[in-house]
């Protein structure tokens, strides 16, 4: 997995900017870093991801490498989620498949670079990222927050969450589901109280910041 992330942004680029690159390879982390140095960039190296995510990023964007065999944005994505840390991603690859590309920007990568890295593909995104960072972190933070929220419910909550975003009231809920009308004000009553949410429109909402399908697959606990 080679990922690479661009510290303390600022719009003007005023600074120099701090490139953390992970690479398994030694020689691609020389090759990153030399081209890093050559824009006047700083570079820091890493042998591997859990060394960068052993203290992870909360500012500036991470570049992933996402080849087979060498990690995925997906992946890095995840696992700043499950830390609560939310950073853009930007994914990379020797061969940028359409297919990789639309998986990597549907899960939340930023950008997609192709590797060999190039001096002006790189300093564009660099220019860009330290415009919208801010914004786009901001985001991105709100979608992880409202899933980690949802993440607290039994699958029966969520259901129940599901059918009413879908508009259905408590007797069309127990319908669907073929419980009683009252064991479905209970299931929203603590759904409720785990999302901290004062009103169904305010869960609601969660549930849509989430960007959750009815269908999507998503960790939640077995009660």
């Amino acid at each position: 997995m080679v990922l690479l992330l661009i510290a303390d942004m600022v719009p003007a680029m005023q600074q120099a900017q701090v490139l953390h690159i992970v690479d398994g390879s030694s020689r691609s982390r020389a090759e990153q870093a030399r081209k890093g140095f050559e824009l006047g960039l700083h570079c820091e190296v890493y042998s591997d991801a859990a060394e960068l995510l052993a203290a992870p990023p909360q500012r500036g964007v991470v570049l992933a490498r996402d080849d087979e065999g060498e990690g995925s944005a997906q992946e890095v994505i995840s696992t700043l989620a499950t830390l609560g840390e939310w950073v853009p991603v930007v994914a990379t690859s020797v061969d940028p498949r359409p297919t990789k590309v639309v998986e990597a920007i549907k899960c939340g990568a930023l950008d997609y670079l192709r590797l060999p890295l190039r001096d002006g593909r790189l300093m564009a995104m660099v220019a860009r990222i330290s415009e919208e960072a801010d914004a786009f972190v901001a985001a991105r933070r709100k979608v992880a927050e409202a899933r980690n929220r949802i993440a607290t419910l039994s699958p029966r909550e969520r259901e129940v969450l599901d059918w009413l975003a879908e508009g259905r009231s408590n007797k069309m809920i127990a319908r669907e589901l073929s419980i009683s009308p009252r064991t479905v004000e209970i299931h929203r009553a603590n759904m409720m109280s785990k999302l901290s949410a004062s009103h169904s429109a305010e869960a609601v909402r969660l549930r849509i910041e989430a960007n959750l399908t009815t269908s999507e697959s998503f960790p939640i606990p077995q009660t």
